[in-house]
């Protein structure tokens, strides 16, 4: 059915655009690797009789028009750019599969009784702009300009500029958002480890996890590290240790699938002989039940804030992304679950710990996702990888959806 050789052609071939001297693939949006890879997509799918276009700020869609029920389309497709030095994978295997997937099926069955359509999305990593979920948010008219109209790269070129010098521009805020797509299957790795743990090489998405990350601030009293006493001491990053300690502790007394990481510490002054004065660190939650989530976090923030009484310390918490779990649709879960027993995959119904653009569809179109192994979990990485026979049972699991969805009445 697919060529194990073919797929990993594919896969060098566009992991090499914006191929990274150091290692890995950098490209961001609208950069000249980003638009190298659009545009060379966009001939690879008219070449195979797909029709293309972009909308206003650079999402590329590639489409086979149904015979029955044209209106309604089957959609699949992930995001094209890339984190800086990242795997071969990440998003755009998403797109591989996707057009593998319909290729196949147009040459195998004919013309579809509903349209599909791939969508090479033009950006959701937020590695270049500080700005996530562009492509998808534009599909359903969510992206706010007002957001990016002063962003700048690291290099100080503007958001507007980049978007203008690679051809594109704003959305017409009065134009029509989509409301034809009946059904996107976003096909990912899992970029963690449960499906290699259980050795299954088919992962069913039924919700992408609810997330809450924190900046807090703990303000005490530099001092010197010889003469101040241990009682006398408002040590800010003990504090931070027995907050995070404590919220681990109870982290862990809950168990999957909620998780908690303290990933981003500051110090100040952050010296060898100086009670730590000021100490700035983060804090990121996750689970897919926000009422759960939401308990445990306010449990928490309460335990930091007696903490900090306790030693005479100043805390100041700030709550700087509050996304709420996503649910999948059951109708394609469902589907996704028909197919892979008909084909016999081997797979495993699990929830996604990250984000993805499927997020932004679920709420306005039926969704769900494909996972495929990450081999030792790693991903945002030049070692991102995935057995090749494991990417071709997830085109697999993709196509026998697809077919499903736009073949059958």
């Amino acid at each position: 059915m697919f060529n194990e050789k073919e797929v990993q052609q594919y896969v060098e071939w566009l992991s090499g655009i914006g191929a990274d001297p150091t290692g890995g693939t950098t490209r961001l949006l609208y950069d000249e690797h980003w638009v190298k890879a659009q545009n060379e997509l966009k001939t690879l799918f008219e070449k195979h009789d797909f029709k293309t276009q972009y909308d206003a700020v650079g999402n590329l869609f590639a489409r086979i028009e149904g015979s029955e029920f044209p209106e309604e389309t089957i959609m699949s497709g992930s995001h094209v750019d890339t984190v800086v030095n990242g795997g071969a994978l990440d998003g755009q295997f998403g797109i591989l599969s996707a057009f593998l997937a319909m290729k196949y099926l147009y040459e195998t069955h004919g013309q579809p009784k509903r349209s599909m359509e791939i969508v090479s999305m033009a950006e959701e990593e937020g590695s270049r702009f500080p700005y996530a979920f562009w492509g998808s948010k534009n599909i359903f008219g969510l992206a706010d300009k007002e957001d990016v109209i002063d962003a700048a790269d690291a290099t100080g070129v503007k958001f507007v500029d980049a978007m203008k010098q690679a051809g594109f521009d704003f959305r017409d805020e009065n134009g029509k958002t989509r409301e034809d797509i009946k059904a996107f299957v976003e096909l990912h790795i899992e970029q963690g480890n449960v499906l290699e743990t259980l050795k299954k090489p088919v992962g069913i998405v039924t919700s992408i996890v609810g997330q809450k990350r924190y900046t807090i601030r703990l303000k005490g009293q530099a001092n010197h590290a010889g003469t101040t006493p241990m009682s006398y001491r408002h040590d800010t990053v003990y504090a931070m240790s027995r907050m995070i300690s404590q919220s681990i502790e109870k982290a862990n007394k809950i168990g999957d699938p909620l998780v908690l990481t303290f990933g981003h510490v500051e110090v100040v002054p952050n010296t060898v002989n100086v009670v730590p004065g000021e100490t700035v660190f983060s804090m990121d939650c996750r689970h897919t039940d926000n009422t759960v989530l939401e308990n445990f976090v306010q449990e928490i923030e309460k335990d930091m804030q007696t903490i900090a009484q306790e030693m005479g310390i100043e805390i100041e918490m700030e709550r700087w992304m509050d996304e709420m779990p996503t649910p999948m649709s059951e109708d394609i879960v469902n589907h996704i679950i028909a197919a892979c027993d008909k084909e016999e995959l081997n797979y495993h119904v699990m929830h996604s710990g990250a984000g993805h653009d499927s997020q932004i569809f679920a709420p306005h179109v039926p969704t769900a996702m494909i996972f495929v192994p990450s081999i030792k979990g790693i991903s945002h990485n030049p070692a991102e990888a995935t057995h090749v026979s494991d990417l071709v049972e997830g085109v697999r699991a993709l196509t026998a959806t697809l077919y499903q969805l736009a073949y059958e009445k």
